[in-house]
């Protein structure tokens, strides 16, 4: 019989190749599309229109506008009506974890379960602290404009208690978990609070982010194990960070204009017409670290034949990836 964490780990590679669309952060909301129908008292007949009934909708952003409205903005401020974002810090967790399960069993639902309260927490957290650092180029940015603490509807004292309080909670998540896993974790901090200030220092703020969102990669494995395989957690870790590149990349392009006029950078400013390649160069070697780790932890054919379908959505996503040739201010 294959593994069950074979079969577990191709389902998260799947979600993998699924959450790398193109303008995934743009478009959060796909994840969780509305769903709606009217009430009975509101239906009319088709030959005599009438008011439109309510519609019932499921999704995030829908969740967030239904809140009480003093809530709204930490909501928002978490990026809760966005939740692709923790999705994308999760995965890595849910890689390691399932890896991470003895052969025949299913991955630790109870692990799954902690270690997605603490990416809601953590992603939480780490927008905060973006937006406390980027306040004053968020105003500038049509985009990023309706933020919270840009918009005023939150003081930068208040977000800064909210973070205290989001960072407690997730302190106590972390303490659930084993003292290597402790320490782990805890090393992790100096990235989130650093990351938002790379891309005013280097065109590689892609690369900063990469190794803070996937630091679960490490973290999940020691969690069930008591510490990190290296043969297994560096290049899993490794390959999480090149997806990362590929990602954000691919979305920074949208803000090149506005990234140009406030002096930031990224490394679709550093890449230009060669993204492409560059993508292709970050696609392999996110696959061939993949290969390594399905090696090292024996894993069987439906972790690759996973891995070949990731393959083959990353040169499709690549090769319809519309790059304009330079550009005009």
């Amino acid at each position: 019989m294959l593994g069950s964490r074979a079969a577990g780990f191709a389902r998260g590679l799947w979600s993998v190749a699924l959450a790398s669309l193109p303008g995934w952060r743009g478009r959060s909301s796909a994840l969780a599309r509305a769903t709606g129908a009217p009430h009975g008292g509101d239906l009319q007949p088709s030959a005599c229109p009438g008011p439109r009934g309510r519609q019932l909708s499921l999704s995030a952003a829908a969740v967030v506008n239904s809140a009480p409205r003093p809530l709204q903005p930490y909501l928002r401020l978490m990026r809760l009506d966005k939740p692709i974002g923790t999705w994308l810090l999760y995965l890595p967790c849910t890689w390691s974890i399932g890896l991470a399960a003895e052969p025949g069993c299913f991955p630790d639902w109870y692990m799954l379960s902690l270690f997605g309260t603490g990416a809601i927490l953590m992603r939480g957290a780490g927008c905060t602290i973006n937006d406390m650092w980027d306040q004053d180029y968020d105003k500038k940015v049509t985009r990023t404009a309706s933020r919270p603490i840009a918009a005023g509807d939150i003081s930068t004292f208040q977000s800064f208690v909210f973070l205290g309080g989001q960072l407690t909670l997730a302190l106590g998540v972390l303490l659930c978990l084993n003292y290597y896993s402790i320490a782990l974790g805890a090393g992790s901090l100096l990235l989130v609070i650093t990351y938002p200030l790379m891309k005013r220092i280097t065109y590689w703020p892609q690369l900063a982010l990469g190794l803070t969102f996937n630091w679960g990669a490490l973290l999940g494995w020691s969690a069930i194990k008591g510490s990190c395989d290296p043969s297994v957690c560096l290049p899993l870790y490794f390959s999480g960070v090149m997806w990362t590149l590929i990602y954000d990349t691919i979305y920074a392009h949208q803000d090149k204009r506005d990234d140009v006029l406030i002096g930031l950078k990224s490394t679709a400013l550093r890449f230009g017409e060669n993204t492409k390649l560059w993508l292709s160069g970050f696609s392999v070697a996110m696959l061939g670290a993949l290969s390594l780790v399905g090696v090292n932890s024996g894993q069987t054919a439906p972790y690759y034949a996973a891995l070949g379908a990731v393959g083959a959505h990353l040169t499709h996503q690549k090769w319809g990836l519309k790059i304009l040739p330079r550009l005009i201010l």
